[in-house]
């Protein structure tokens, strides 16, 4: 099957080191070419049947590599499963606008951090007023920033509970409108404000084109039910682990062109495209994410610090109605990211021999 690996190791070093111009994307192209190869060395198996040999090297377990967290991805849907408190949840989605994307891909720390604190923060302000909600609510925010056709397009999603917590614990409150949470053109407007105060403390407000504050620019905040919030926890492990592309979507690599398929966000039909590999490269790397940060944040009553207000809130609604029975977890999980812990017993070759342990591959440091 065709692999990333395969094309990143097709473009010359000239090239990938054009390409790639930040460490972390340095980094995660090093990492994605050494995956499971003997560069990172691993256990070595023989078949006590037919004597074959079976090599399992390891991962690199680089976040943006596509061989890797595939299980972690499960670990991770089953642990947020279990913390969702029995109400239901809105999706919200807030996208930075394009004439900030520029700056967004040069500071992208600074906008990415900006962008998760800047919405979580005005979806809790709204939570506040008691003309909608009165509240402390509970939110999960993951950073997304690709289309499926690979492009470069900043955006965040939010699971947010529908209703919060008292000021003094003593009341889950419900919306005042059951149609929505709160007015998503105000919720714009707070998030536009709040963004630009943080260029500004940032020092980059001058690097901002003025039409972006101005009222008539358009500022996207999406925001749709979603029941029970399980659905979207399955949509939102999508972008925890994995990344702007999967092997699986690679078709062909022929000529120095690569051919990948992507389905149509407005028509919902699948379609294909055709780069060269270093322009595929190019737009992988924009999505690589700088060294360190957390892509998937908690907020309200979903945060560290306000555990005890969210058991809080657990109690009063359970009180209110049937706790929903969690998803149990597997049965079994894997923890590592090795090779050898996804490894069969069975030796693949002869398919009746059972595989043995041998010896321990070292690493082979490159030159």
């Amino acid at each position: 099957m065709l692999e990333l690996a395969d094309i990143v190791r097709a473009v010359g070093s000239e090239e990938r080191a054009r390409l790639a111009v930040l460490p972390s994307q340095k980094k995660a192209l090093q990492a994605i070419e050494q995956c499971r190869t003997p560069a990172l060395g691993g256990p070595l198996f023989q078949c006590d049947h037919c004597g074959a040999a079976h090599y399992s090297y390891h991962s690199c377990g680089n976040r943006h590599c596509p061989k890797c967290h595939g299980q972690q991805s499960q670990v991770w849907l089953e642990q947020q499963r279990s913390r969702l408190l029995p109400c239901a949840y809105y999706l919200l989605t807030f996208t930075l606008p394009a004439e900030l994307r520029p700056l967004a891909h040069r500071q992208q720390k600074v906008l990415y951090g900006l962008l998760l604190e800047c919405a979580a923060a005005s979806v809790q302000k709204l939570c506040r007023d008691p003309k909608w909600l009165g509240a402390q609510p509970s939110l999960l925010g993951v950073l997304h920033t690709w289309t499926r056709a690979l492009l470069y397009h900043p955006h965040t999603h939010f699971l947010v509970s529908a209703g919060g917590l008292s000021a003094d614990g003593q009341q889950w409150l419900e919306p005042k409108n059951p149609q929505f949470l709160v007015p998503v053109y105000a919720l714009s407007q707070i998030f536009r404000a709040k963004l630009r105060d943080g260029l500004k403390a940032k020092g980059l407000l001058a690097a901002v084109p003025p039409r972006v504050w101005k009222h008539s620019k358009k500022w996207v905040v999406h925001a749709k039910p979603a029941g029970r919030g399980e659905k979207v926890l399955e949509y939102l492990a999508r972008y925890v682990f994995r990344i702007a592309i999967s092997n699986s979507r690679l078709e062909r690599f022929e000529n120095g062109q690569v051919t990948f398929r992507y389905r149509d966000n407005r028509t919902q039909q699948i379609k294909r495209l055709c780069l060269s590999a270093a322009q595929l490269l190019a737009r992988f790397l924009e999505h690589v994410l700088p060294k360190g940060f957390a892509k998937v944040r908690h907020y309200g009553l979903d945060s560290s610090a306000s555990q005890q207000r969210r058991q809080q809130a657990m109690l009063l609604l359970q009180r209110l109605g049937p706790l929903a029975q969690p998803t149990p977890p597997p049965a079994q999980q894997m923890t590592s990211t090795n090779c050898a812990s996804s490894l069969p017993q069975r030796c693949p070759y002869c398919r009746i021999g059972q595989l043995m342990f041998i010896a321990e591959l070292p690493k082979k440091i490159p030159p």
